[in-house]
């Protein structure tokens, strides 16, 4: 795997997964933005997040998804726990 290309299948990889649990995902490049397609059912201050995934200096240069703000999420091979994450700032309505 080329490091240039690690971003963007990390993003896809973050974007599949959330996807699957109900969110609206467009591939903005280097950028992945995460919408709540049921905001009007849901009273979540936030609606949508553009997340990247870049080399966090205070980790040793590994990778790590942020939020649009600059909040780092998880680490990038920790999608699981960058989509929990995600979920818990961006709610979807309970089903």
């Amino acid at each position: 795997m080329n490091a240039l290309d690690l971003p963007e299948r990390r993003l896809a990889a973050l974007g599949t997964h959330l996807s699957a649990r109900g969110y609206r995902i467009d591939f903005l490049g280097t950028r992945l933005k995460v919408s709540n397609v049921h905001d009007s059912e849901c009273c979540a201050q936030r609606l949508s997040d553009t997340v990247t995934c870049r080399a966090r200096q205070d980790d040793g240069g590994r990778w790590w998804y942020f939020t649009s703000w600059g909040e780092p999420i998880a680490p990038a091979d920790r999608v699981t726990d960058a989509a929990v994450s995600i979920q818990g700032y961006l709610p979807l309505p309970k089903r």
